[in-house]
């Protein structure tokens, strides 16, 4: 088992930043000379960062996320990617979904990990997502994991329109899946992970009516589907791993209007976590949970005139009370000599590595399996 305070079985929270966080702008090299150069469109001002270095600063919309930096909860991990990254939106999350940059396969990392932590597959709520269809990642072979949408929606549906919701998700995991496995052989893998999403999802209907919170969520999205996380976390169903996904399809796909949609993007996030926190310490339930915040890669070093193109050399972030937080990791090097490509930020960690360390030495698993192989870890626990 892995690292917890207070003696429950250890949760991981994943976040999705889907389309491509501009690292860069999200910790900020606010001194580096390069830095403003190359980004004449999409720089922030140094005076606006908000320094936790001499070198680096946040987003000036992510001060919420600065306080819990601040308070010793969040390890940033700099620089996270792999050997020859990939560009496309979609082969580029599938990796890291699958922990296989050379090779399609149908399993998640997630899915492999749930695996382990219930063999038999006896709880359909050991891995819950909240979102559209089923990510890869907790896709695997004879695991059951569940998929909602909307915890307060679901409960009030009628027969006929969790039908429809059947057949929307049907539709979803076919788009999702056939690109990269085909859609012969991929659609009775599609039927039996749709049941048993489908069938997960109606033992959550009376979730909404256990939990009383005075925390106030936003109404956004993802302030909306970390509540449901905690919901479901409180109501001690069992769920050791939780995903939901920020910014819809490629909401940090940003090639135009970087600066007011990114700016959007981290104060929802920033409030959501800061909340979800909130809300789980005021039931004493802080102690056992961790979140991974994670992106498909990084933006290019030089801006595009509005925004900035797909890159490498991102960036993730570990969250919790049982964090020891800090700078993980190296921030790439800003010396054009040494860019990726001539244009990119170099990786200084494989991905792999981070999420090896939180299934070792959070989720008390071997992590071999799980992300095929070993890589380097960090140490971000007390």
């Amino acid at each position: 088992m892995g690292v917890n305070g207070n003696g429950k079985r250890p949760v991981l929270v994943v976040v999705q930043q889907s389309g491509g966080n501009d690292f860069m702008n999200t910790l900020i090299p606010y001194t580096n000379g390069i830095y403003h150069d190359t980004r004449p469109a999409v720089r922030i001002p140094e005076e606006r960062a908000l320094p936790i270095s001499d070198t680096l600063g946040f987003h000036p919309q992510a001060a919420l996320f600065k306080e819990m930096y601040d308070a010793g909860s969040v390890a940033v991990v700099q620089g996270v990617g792999y050997p020859d990254s990939n560009r496309s939106h979609f082969r580029g999350m599938d990796i890291m979904h699958t922990c296989e940059p050379d090779r399609l396969v149908y399993e998640g990392w997630l899915g492999k990990a749930i695996r382990e932590l219930d063999p038999r597959g006896e709880n359909v709520l050991t891995g819950v997502n909240f979102g559209r269809g089923l990510p890869r990642a907790m896709a695997a072979k004879d695991v059951p994991v569940t998929s909602i949408g909307d915890l307060d929606g679901y409960g009030l549906m009628t027969p006929i329109a969790e039908d429809a919701q059947r057949s929307e998700a049907m539709r979803v995991f076919k788009d999702m899946y056939a690109p990269a496995i085909g859609t012969g052989p991929v659609m009775d893998y599609i039927r039996q992970t749709v049941n048993n999403v489908m069938g997960g999802a109606d033992l959550l209907k009376d979730v909404p009516g256990q939990y009383f919170s005075q925390v106030e969520y936003a109404a956004t999205p993802i302030a909306q589907s970390l509540r449901d996380v905690a919901r479901v976390h409180l109501a001690g169903l069992g769920t050791r791993i939780f995903y939901v996904i920020h910014g819809g399809t490629r909401g940090y796909d940003t090639h135009a209007n970087e600066l007011p949609t990114h700016a959007a993007l981290w104060t929802d996030l920033s409030a959501a976590i800061m909340d979800f926190f909130q809300d789980l310490r005021d039931h004493d339930a802080s102690e056992e949970v961790v979140m991974l915040v994670f992106t498909e890669f990084g933006r290019r070093i030089q801006d595009n005139g509005t925004g900035t193109d797909h890159g490498s050399g991102g960036g993730a972030f570990i969250v919790g009370d049982r964090v020891k937080g800090g700078l993980y990791a190296e921030y790439p090097p800003l010396d054009p000599s040494q860019w990726e490509r001539g244009e990119d930020m170099k990786h200084t960690i494989d991905f792999r590595g981070v999420y090896g360390t939180l299934i070792e030495q959070w989720m008390g698993l071997d992590p071999a399996p799980v992300v095929s192989g070993a890589f380097e870890q960090i140490s971000p626990f007390e």
